[in-house]
């Protein structure tokens, strides 16, 4: 009897808190919803140390009077909702009456609010009420968040770096102005201002702002819908691309949820317009009865269930793909103004150059009188001399003798069976001839196989760098930028340097040799794209597939005639490889049917 017992309020809003704040992006996202529920038309945001010091969110909406300030921090308490029957008719973002309770558990956070005439300050530390009373502002709320954690070591320690932590923070800042482009956003990053929007409710300068002109430029409006559901916003063209989902924006009813059904269904729609592994880009605005949306499925918010979830899948992907087919996609060449050439390059025609007969040259050498000086020196210097040189040239034979040339142990490969070649099938297939029956070759992926060797061989060489006439240009947030010396550090394997230009573009001013002929710029923004996604170790593996790519790209047609010498090479090269069995894409590269198998009943 007794065992069981009603926690307190501190102690079930601190474990309210590990659901709710998870990091400073949660404090970041609670409080920035309570403002545009308030009706905000400016919202700003500073933090310091990623956060974890400090976070202020400053905003002009209505604000609240001394009751309603006191009663916001008590749990459960919301002007959101009245009644059960509002779960289902919900407009604000948030509605569940636990964010500032859960914050102020677990930080010490000051709130200084006012509707216009009432004005209130009030100070929670860790749970406990400090100081409640007047105090003179213009109206909207001020809340003040310092530090968060301090109290709760077992979750202050699983907190990253200040960069990364501000990062997180800087990418749902960017969610919600893409989600609301009628509100003005200013995020300050150590009294540093990092991000901002005009709020003149422009999508398309929002996307500018987040994602730099070249998305820009290539946003195709998208304005579709059904009896339930009400899609707008904008499809970036398929040349314009990302190695992660990250940039696949939605929103549902205003709201910003993940929900993997839906990115699938974007994905869906651009199928055949990019590559395996690539996601395409979009900001897509979904409105819909709030009856269909069930927002209260976890207390982040982030998840949701739609009661048509497959229709809005349907409509999705059908309508992108009208969309992308009803537009011209294929890339656009940029003329560029012919540059100054500033030398007069050396001309190495031999044509004009005539042989020329040797001509017999008498040799003159020179006389030359050597000056004979006369040293004196004592017999005991000369002794001291002769005994020197003799006991170096007894160390000299010593070590010489001593040392022995071993040739180092090489490693020997499975050899490739010898090759013959006879003939050429389908124009597509190197017919040889071995020892164990008939080899067909498919020329294609020999090709590619061999073309990736050799790239691979240039990039396991010492690094030759490529210096740029014109630098490769990337836009990126603040928070990247903020990180370019920790991001050279983590590709210097690589040899790739970032320099920061400005506040949110970064400049590439020389390359390594093994990536010419590739997409330089879309490969360097899926370095950064893996790098904010904390998935370093997959770079490595972009690296190879780049290769792999280019090797496929300058492999033969899958189509094409062979001469004889031609496929003599491609068999001498193939045989060179350390993996001459297997292509790129992991089939093989040639296949032997056995003689008996050939021959089987023919006559013999």
């Amino acid at each position: 009897m007794g065992r069981i017992q009603q926690l307190d309020a501190q102690t079930a809003n601190m474990i309210a808190a590990g659901e709710v704040v998870e990091r400073p992006m949660g404090v970041v996202k609670e409080l920035v919803e309570n403002a545009i529920d308030a009706g905000s038309t400016r919202i700003n945001i500073s933090i310091e140390e990623g956060g974890i010091k400090k976070i202020t969110i400053q905003d002009n909406g209505s604000g609240m009077d001394s009751t309603d300030a006191e009663m916001a921090f008590r749990r459960h308490a919301t002007s959101k909702i009245k009644n059960q029957n509002d779960l289902w008719t919900i407009h604000t973002l948030g509605f569940r009456g636990e964010a500032l309770p859960s914050i102020a558990s677990v930080s010490k956070t000051t709130m200084i609010t006012s509707d216009g005439n009432d004005a209130t300050r009030i100070v929670i530390e860790y749970g406990k009420t400090v100081s409640v009373g007047a105090y003179p502002c213009n109206q909207g709320t001020q809340i003040t968040v310092e530090g968060l954690f301090y109290q709760t070591p077992a979750r202050l320690k699983h907190m990253r770096s200040a960069s990364y932590e501000a990062s997180l923070i800087q990418d749902v800042i960017a969610r919600f102005a893409l989600s609301h482009p009628e509100i003005s956003f200013h995020f300050y990053n150590e009294d540093r201002e990092s991000f901002m929007t005009t709020g003149q409710g422009d999508l398309l300068e929002v996307l500018y702002q987040v994602y730099g002109r070249g998305a820009y430029e290539n946003a195709l409006e998208a304005d579709f819908g059904d009896y339930d559901y009400t899609i707008t916003g904008y499809l970036i063209k398929p040349e314009i691309n990302r190695a992660t989902r990250n940039a696949m924006h939605v929103f549902l009813n205003g709201r910003m949820v993940r929900t993997y059904k839906i990115y699938k269904a974007i994905q869906d729609g651009y199928e055949g317009y990019l590559a395996k592994g690539r996601y395409p880009m979009c900001v897509l605005k979904i409105e819909m009865d709030p009856h269909i949306l069930d927002v209260n499925v976890h207390p982040s918010k982030w998840e949701v269930r739609l009661s048509k979830e497959a229709q809005l899948e349907y409509l999705i992907r059908d309508n992108i793909q009208k969309i992308l087919q009803s537009h011209f996609l294929a890339p656009q060449a940029k003329v560029e103004e012919a540059k100054i050439q500033y030398y007069e390059p050396l001309s190495f025609d031999t044509e004009d150059l005539e042989p020329s007969k040797p001509e017999t040259v008498k040799e003159e050498i020179p006389q030359y009188e050597e000056k004979k000086e006369e040293i004196q020196q004592s017999d005991t210097v000369k002794e001291e001399i002769r005994r020197e040189t003799e006991a170096d040239n007894a160390l000299l034979r010593q070590l010489a003798s001593e040392v022995r040339e071993e040739p180092e142990p090489i490693e020997e490969k499975p050899a490739m069976p010898q090759m013959r070649v006879i003939g050429q099938l389908h124009q597509k297939y190197i017919l040889c001839e071995t020892e164990q029956g008939l080899a067909i070759i498919n020329q294609r992926t020999a090709m590619e196989r061999i073309n990736y060797e050799e790239y691979l061989k240039k990039l396991q060489k010492a690094p030759v760098m490529m210096d740029l006439l014109v630098p490769v240009t990337l836009h990126v947030s603040d928070d990247i930028v903020q990180r370019v010396d920790e991001i050279n550090a983590a590709l210097s394997k690589i040899h790739l340097s970032f320099e920061a230009f400005g506040k949110d573009t970064l400049l590439v001013r020389s390359l390594p040799s093994w990536m010419n002929g590739m997409n330089q710029e879309k490969f360097l923004q899926d370095v950064l794209d893996l790098y904010k996604s904390e998935m370093m170790t997959d770079i490595a593996r972009m690296q190879y597939g780049s290769l792999a790519s280019l090797a496929s790209g300058n492999a033969v047609h899958k189509v094409q005639s062979l001469s004889m010498d031609e496929m003599n090479t491609i068999i001498e090269k193939l045989a060179q490889c350390e993996n001459p069995y297997y292509g790129n894409n992991g089939m093989p590269v040639f296949m032997i049917l056995d003689e008996k198998e050939l021959t089987k009943g023919l006559a013999k």
